[in-house]
């Protein structure tokens, strides 16, 4: 056990060698002012490049999570010559989804006017979430509301994204304080409706990749079947990547730089270069 443990703190020291972490960035204000953070992870030897950029926004149903629990994901992407930025959001029930959702959005755009400052091109910005953070970054791009043009991004990678058909599982599911729901997502239909990013996709969506797992819940197998099929409409040869996997395991996966994710990942983000 103690071999183990001297092991995986050795991964970990390797990992922190090959990037280099700036912590805390302040990003933006919330509604109440506060500062907004972002972690942002840089592959070494970075100078005088461009390289791409995934923004990575964590889950946790909206009410939970935080952006320091996922420096694995930056470090083994920065492994990959990818620059990682993780933004914190302000959670249920102190923010509803539009606000959080307004939050992701000034993150998309602070990358797109700041990430060159880092080696970044924000030509190449793709976006990414897990879970709950799936229905904000894609919501964030999508909606034109929120003032991003959804053809300056590169791609949108939805992994095991919950709430992606909101307006539908709420109107089978009503919202109750359970989960912060009604503080979250409101008694008002209208609402769920601009929540839910499968009523914005449209001809001009960037590209998607999508997983689902077969052990995640079913609202959320439910969810991206509906949301696939509309997005065939506009790009009919996305399917989606089926994993064995519960829902909390398909973001662990990251953990192991080795995982095919990974190459599966950057293989998209190299296929839909600008």
């Amino acid at each position: 056990m103690q071999k183990l443990i001297y092991i995986m703190l050795g991964s970990l020291l390797f990992m922190s060698c090959q990037s280099r972490k700036y912590k805390d960035v302040v990003y933006g204000q919330s509604a109440k002012k506060e500062d907004l953070k972002l972690n942002i992870f840089v592959p070494k030897n970075s100078e005088n490049k461009k390289l791409p950029v995934l923004l990575f926004v964590h889950g946790g149903n909206w009410n939970s999570g935080n952006k320091d629990q996922y420096g694995f994901f930056g470090r083994n992407f920065a492994k990959k010559d990818v620059i990682t930025v993780i933004p914190s959001y302000t959670l249920s029930p102190k923010a509803n989804v539009d606000e959080m959702t307004t939050e992701i959005a000034s993150a998309v755009k602070w990358v797109q006017n700041n990430i060159s400052k880092y080696n970044g091109d924000a030509k190449n910005l793709f976006v990414t979430g897990h879970s709950a953070g799936a229905q904000l970054v894609a919501s964030a791009v999508l909606n034109p509301k929120f003032g991003i043009d959804e053809q300056s991004i590169a791609g949108i990678i939805l992994n095991d994204g919950a709430g992606i058909d909101m307006k539908d599982y709420l109107e089978r599911n009503s919202p109750t304080s359970q989960d912060d729901y009604l503080a979250t997502w409101s008694n008002d239909p209208k609402n769920w409706y601009q929540a839910s990013p499968i009523n914005f996709l449209d001809k001009n969506s960037p590209p998607f990749l999508i997983y689902v797992g077969t052990k995640t819940y079913q609202s959320i197998k439910t969810a991206n079947e509906h949301f696939l099929k509309k997005l065939n409409e506009f790009q009919p040869d996305v399917k989606p990547i089926i994993l064995n996997k519960g829902h909390i395991p398909m973001v662990l996966q990251y953990l192991w730089s080795g995982s095919d994710r990974f190459k599966e990942t950057t293989d998209f983000m190299k296929k839909n270069r600008k």
